[in-house]
């Protein structure tokens, strides 16, 4: 209860809104991380995923290979991302961060993809191909609104995992929420500690609700369901 109190009068304070350190400014910072390293997973993964899908050959190939990332340690994947950065004059902190992320968020973006296009029902796409449509125009016309609310289920799935996993940038000099729970444990400054980790589980919550009601209002309810990220 003592260390929730502390954590209260650590938001209460007015110094922690000011400044380069202000919660408001760490905040954007960690979405400005998160957000980058999303969008690039999507640039790559979604195309990848959803042309495997259509086509239907070495999907499960790239699938495997795109969930390497899910076995790669965070931390490990920080290390190697720092020592491309470096030579590459990108520097400390924002830069190896994203690059880390991205290698995360890819899997679940691509396997959503895929299966959601594999899963489309098969007599839907023959019929439209029956009716003359080219094989683009049944992946972006018939499969593709068909496959979207898993689609977007996995990019739910992978943003989530991105914010929470932005923390460990903080070990190499990023900004963002990180910041409070590595500055907070090397001054021995708990206060700070658990108010970032507060401020890092509510914005997972924050990016998770506000990706679930998108998909709520850009989707027809006739084709949405109970959707999960693989």
């Amino acid at each position: 209860m003592s260390l929730f109190l502390d954590a209260a009068r650590w938001f209460t304070d007015p110094a922690h809104y000011q400044g380069s350190d202000a919660i408001q400014t760490r905040v954007l910072e960690h979405l400005g991380m998160s957000g980058l390293a999303v969008l690039v997973a999507i640039v790559l993964a979604l195309p990848i995923g959803l042309f495997l899908g259509h086509d239907g050959r070495f999907g499960f190939v790239a699938v495997s290979v795109a969930n390497v990332g899910r076995a790669l340690p965070s931390l490990a994947l920080l290390a190697l991302a720092l020592i491309v950065a470096l030579p590459l004059g990108l520097g400390l902190g924002f830069w190896p961060t994203v690059v880390a992320l991205i290698p995360l968020a890819i899997p679940p973006i691509l396997t959503n993809a895929y299966v959601a296009v594999r899963n489309v029902d098969r007599d839907v796409v023959e019929a439209a191909r029956g009716v003359g449509l080219g094989e683009a125009d049944v992946l972006r016309s018939i499969e593709l609104p068909l496959a979207l609310p898993l689609v977007i289920a996995g990019v739910r799935t992978a943003a989530v995992n991105v914010v929470a996993t932005t923390t460990l940038g903080a070990i190499v000099a990023s900004g963002g929420l990180g910041r409070y729970i590595v500055d907070g444990f090397a001054l021995q400054e708990y206060d700070r500690l658990f108010a970032g980790a507060l401020l890092v589980a509510a914005l997972a919550i924050l990016v998770e609700a506000g990706l679930d009601a998108f998909e709520k209002a850009a989707i027809s309810p006739g084709i949405r369901g109970p959707q999960t990220a693989l």
